[in-house]
């Protein structure tokens, strides 16, 4: 059996390590996949469309896989790949998976990246608003986090988006910070680029000197490391500071300019649409020199270019000089045609820069409706104006959008740390007040009931001290009365019996009257006894009834104190010896309680006191005809609350009826006999 049993706790064990090779091994194998993947996408001699598919299967295999920090950052490598090979498609895919999974764990530097890539696709789709706002998100975490791998990028993105808003210096500004970081990267052709849009950006801000400066840097900078070719970057920027001379008039220098750029054979074929700028300025620089011969060949070469190409934003411009160019001929119909035409084509466009040339064009050359043209030129130029303060303001409200939000953010998570130390700080103390204030108001309690107890029993032992005296008193009135018997009528009646019994032996007339005179002080002797007894009778009723002498006195005192009548009630029934001590003590401090407060608030004229017996009950009710109140709304005060108290204590009824200006009666119920009741 044991044999049986080793054997299969040893096949477990090994289908089990077996298990764990397998899961290990695929992993192993699917990590290499990936590895291969990405590292192999890189390759220069690969084909572009390798390429996609190589990252496109990376990602197949990072989507299945758990959201790690290695698999955030494989993401990145994907997006950056499709990023760079301009598949904004599958870069807004890679990228959406990308954000979910960086914001699930708050990883910031993965999260930069991936607003840096959602810039990018609208940029692509030209959201350019939505681009800059991602931008500047992407910004602020990198910058917080020192992370500048494509912070060059991301100001030199910036600052086109920035120029094609109008907002020059806040272009010039991004350029500027383009720059630094693509020369920490050593990156030639980021510094090109920065450059230029430096250029461009104090070109737009008249600043013409300072953007001839910015362009002769980056043409020696692509001429001294041979960049990128095949893009034409030198012709580029020959093209740039040529403009930079025509708008400075100096048409000599522009002239040069534009020839340098066209010694380069293979431009018409490689790029025409740059070879048709470029010949396009130099007739316009040669016919400002009034270097007529080819000029007109220029014009109309680099038009047929133009027209080829569909590029009607330039087209606009070749018609317009060809209008100029006509003009100083004195061809007016040409000059008019041209100018018409460039005016009809810029509506089209609908670009504001060529609707303006066009305008001032036509203008200069249609006499006939020259103020028209002038009104609608100065309505398109104020608008324009508008629009750049708008765009102004639209990025710095953008930007200062992002600002707060990434503060807010920041603040968020110490705002939730102090929200929780408050709300348990607030929990803690709410509870220890609520413990306070409920042990308070026990130990009120406690303390009244202490008080009230004290009070009793202060008023039980006046009580009981006021019958020890009076039965003191019964003792000496008893020996007194047991003394005057004994000295006076026992002594009295001991003569009367000596002397009856000697005249008994005599029957004479003085001797008859002697006995009438000793039976008439048998008599006043029985008189004396009589009202001995009479006075012992009145002590035990003033002792029995001792309750409703403190009663009388207390009323008596009221009415000599106060101008309110009172009347009082006392059934005779009642029978207070058989009544509790703290019945008595309780009913008495009620009445005083009460009489109390008529007298400060009840402002009454009259008073009524009643003690009656129902049955086994008595029936203690006052009553006043003062101005009462609402016993419904009224809050009641600490009298009041100790009569209610007093009457429970000797289970009894409390009632209070009142109406304003009905006055209030006061009712207690109490039973007559009760064997013990705590006082």
């Amino acid at each position: 059996m044991k044999k049986y049993l080793y054997i299969s706790l040893f096949t477990f064990f090994f289908l089990l390590n077996c298990s764990k090779k397998r899961t290990s091994n695929a992993e192993v194998q699917q990590k290499d996949t990936l590895n291969f993947l990405l590292t192999g996408s890189q390759a220069e001699n690969r084909s572009v469309q390798s390429k996609i598919q190589d990252y496109k299967k990376a990602f197949s295999i990072l989507k299945k896989q758990d959201n790690t920090q290695s698999n955030r950052e494989n993401l990145i490598k994907v997006a950056a790949g499709f990023n760079t090979l301009s598949e904004y498609e599958l870069l807004s895919i890679s990228n959406s998976l990308l954000l979910k999974r960086s914001l699930e764990y708050n990883d910031t530097t993965c999260i930069a990246y991936s607003y840096y890539y959602s810039g990018n696709v609208n940029l692509y789709n030209q959201v350019r608003d939505s681009a800059f706002f991602y931008f500047l998100k992407a910004e602020k975490l990198f910058l917080k986090k020192s992370e500048n791998t494509v912070l060059g990028d991301l100001y030199l993105s910036k600052s086109a988006i920035q120029l094609s808003y109008i907002d020059f210096l806040g272009a010039e500004y991004s350029a500027t910070q383009a720059l630094k970081y693509a020369r920490l990267k050593n990156d030639k052709l980021g510094q090109y680029d920065a450059l230029t849009n430096l250029g461009i950006a104090s070109h737009n801000s008249e600043n013409f000197q300072k953007s001839i400066e910015y362009h002769l840097q980056a043409l020696n900078l692509a001429k001294d490391n041979n960049l990128n070719p095949e893009y034409f970057l030198q012709e580029i920027s020959l093209n740039n500071i040529g403009n930079c001379y025509l708008y400075l008039k100096d048409y000599k220098n522009a002239s040069i300019e534009f020839q340098k750029a066209l010694q380069n054979s293979t431009l018409a074929k490689e790029k025409p649409g740059l070879y048709a700028t470029l010949l396009d300025n130099l007739a316009y620089s040669k016919f400002k020199l009034n270097e007529n011969k080819s000029t007109l060949a220029y014009f109309l070469k680099s038009l047929e270019i133009r027209d080829s190409l569909k590029l009607d934003s330039k087209i606009v411009y070749s018609k317009i000089h060809l209008s100029e160019y006509y003009l100083t001929l004195r061809d007016t119909l040409k000059s008019q045609k041209y100018a018409q035409e460039a005016l009809q084509l810029s509506k089209l466009t609908a670009l504001s820069n060529d609707l303006l040339g066009s305008l001032k064009q036509i203008s200069q050359v249609d006499h006939k409706n020259s103020s028209m043209y002038s009104k609608e030129y100065i309505k398109i130029s104020d608008s324009i104006q508008l629009e750049e303060r708008k765009s102004k303001d639209k990025f710095a409200r953008i930007a200062f959008e992002t600002d707060e939000i990434i503060q807010e953010k920041d603040k968020l998570a110490e705002q939730n740390r102090s929200l929780l130390y408050f709300f348990i700080g607030t929990l803690f103390v709410g509870l220890l007040l609520f413990v306070i204030r409920t042990q308070r108001a026990k130990n009120r309690e406690l303390l009244l009931k202490q008080q009230q107890q004290k009070v009793n029993e202060e008023i039980y032992n006046l009580m009981i001290s006021q019958q020890a005296t009076i039965e003191e008193n019964r003792v000496k009135e008893k020996k007194r009365i047991a003394q005057e018997l004994h000295d006076g009528v026992l002594g009295r009646l001991f003569g009367a019996r000596l002397n009856l019994d000697s005249l008994n032996r005599f029957n004479d007339e003085e001797s008859v009257n002697s006995r009438f005179n000793y039976l008439a002080e048998l008599k006043n002797i029985e008189q004396d006894i009589r009202e001995i007894s009479h006075d012992l009778n009145r002590e035990k009723y003033v002792l029995i009834n001792n309750f409703v002498a403190i009663v009388s006195n207390l009323l008596e005192e009221q009415t000599n104190s106060f101008d309110a009548e009172l009347s009082y009630s006392l059934d005779e029934s009642i029978q207070w010896d058989k009544v509790a001590n703290a019945v008595k003590i309780n009913l008495y401090r009620i009445l005083q309680e009460s009489l109390q407060n008529i007298n400060k608030y009840a402002n009454a004229k009259h008073i009524a006191v009643e003690f009656k017996k129902d049955k086994e009950l008595i029936v203690f009710k006052i009553s006043d005809d003062g101005i009462g109140f609402d016993v419904n709304t009224k809050k009641r005060g600490i009298g009041l609350q100790n009569m209610q108290s007093r009457v429970q204590e000797c289970e009894g009824t409390f009632e209070i009826k009142s109406k304003k200006g009905k006055g209030t009666t006061t009712i207690v119920t109490v039973p007559e006999e009760k064997k013990s009741i705590e006082v």
